[in-house]
């Protein structure tokens, strides 16, 4: 089954395009592991508008996505092979057309949904943004390994583009009128035949030219994905460095906590050695009195 296949038939089930099972995928048991299926959120004022429903799925996208860029670009290499040979038909040349037009809808989707991913994630807990970053670096490498395949075969589709054949021309010799009427005729009717058979090449040549000029146009454009996938990396990292200062904070304070309960601590000890002194001393006091008003009374 081809990689259009796959994607056609993906539907409500989805299809992996070689492979019969869905591959192993660490970010979704991550997901889960993390407190997500459980409904585990970070504390924050928007709580209510985190859904770990839609970030599980996001998630789960975002990856299967990158399969199918990956073997998309698996496909197009198999098919550099093959231009310039005997099956350098035109169907296989639809089949490259269709597999970057499916593709570059893969890649701008993919995009739109790391952009959503990483407005969610912005409201979930420090492994599940680490997730999000290792889900924008694959993505990012799977692009451009897509971007190369597809400039490669690309650049070899314009060097076999296959030439006309120039129409040659007859000279003939005629000894009275007949003949030259005849062959004059005869002429016209061969430059009829071969402009017939040149408009038939030079049309061959224009569709082949246009089928390049769409495979062209279909290359991605990965600088504005790496501007936008950056933009991404840029606005997590002031996530990521906030809720590490957040952290930095919450021990500093708790390290002044302890500082403070240990001096409250000292000042207890002798606030109680000061009141025992006082009810010794008192009680040495009342010890004396008590002799002293004993020995008078007798």
């Amino acid at each position: 089954m081809s990689f259009n296949q796959g994607l056609a038939g993906s539907g409500n089930q989805r299809s992996y395009g070689a492979t019969d099972g869905v591959p192993p995928v660490s970010f979704a048991g991550g997901l889960a592991q993390s407190g997500l299926a459980g409904g585990g959120l970070a504390g924050d004022s928007n709580a209510s508008q985190f859904s770990p429903t839609e970030l599980f799925n996001l998630c789960e996208n975002i990856t299967t996505n990158i399969y199918k860029i990956n073997n998309g670009r698996k496909e197009v290499e198999r098919e550099i092979r093959s231009i310039g040979t005997l099956k350098d038909t035109q169907a296989l040349r639809e089949q490259i057309h269709n597999t970057h037009v499916s593709c570059n809808e893969l890649i701008k989707q993919t995009t739109h949904e790391l952009a959503r991913h990483t407005e969610v994630v912005r409201r979930g807990n420090r492994q599940q943004k680490l997730q999000a970053e290792r889900l924008r670096e694959e993505f990012s490498q799977a692009v451009t390994n897509y971007s190369t395949a597809q400039k490669q075969i690309s650049e070899k589709m314009k060097l076999h583009i296959p030439a006309s054949v120039p129409g040659s021309t007859d000279v003939y010799s005629t000894e009275d009128e007949t003949e030259k009427l005849l062959a004059m005729e005869r002429r016209q009717q061969e430059q009829k035949q071969k402009q017939q058979e040149l408009a038939f090449e030079s049309g061959l040549m224009e569709e082949r030219t246009q089928r390049i000029q769409a495979i062209e146009n279909d290359i991605i454009d990965v600088n504005q994905i790496m501007r936008e996938l950056s933009a991404m990396v840029h606005q997590q990292g002031e996530v990521v460095g906030s809720i590490e200062d957040s952290i930095e904070n919450v021990h500093g304070n708790v390290e002044a906590g302890r500082q403070e309960l240990q001096k409250a601590a000292g000042y207890q000890n002798k606030y109680r050695r000061k009141i025992l002194c006082l009810l010794i001393t008192a009680a040495s006091i009342v010890t004396a009195l008590g002799i002293v008003i004993y020995l008078s009374v007798r």
